[in-house]
């Protein structure tokens, strides 16, 4: 019988990398957005209209980049249990058997 206890433990240290990298795209992304909003214009009633449309679909982007901000976050911390978990099973099994 063949344990092989490191292969959970890289899946939890993969969850993690994945799930930071999540966050740092959504923060990324809602940091542009904060920006793109905040430049003033001079506009006539043609562009505001359009810029209401704009600032609809960022509304939309920033929900969807706040979700992923979130899910980013789960996903280390469920990586992160995932590995200690692995450890500690691996640590068990040494301790019981050598």
């Amino acid at each position: 019988m063949e344990i092989n206890g490191s292969s959970a433990y890289y899946a939890g240290l993969g969850a993690i990398q994945n799930g930071q990298n999540r966050v740092d795209q959504a923060a990324q992304q809602i940091a542009r957005d904060s920006v793109e909003r905040s430049s003033p214009s001079q506009s006539t009633d043609y562009q505001d209209e359009r810029l209401r449309a704009v600032d609809r679909s960022q509304q939309l982007d920033l929900a969807t980049s706040t979700v992923q901000l979130a899910l980013g976050k789960h996903e280390v911390e469920l990586g992160a249990k995932v590995a200690k978990a692995s450890d500690e099973m691996l640590g068990r099994l040494i301790d019981t058997y050598a």
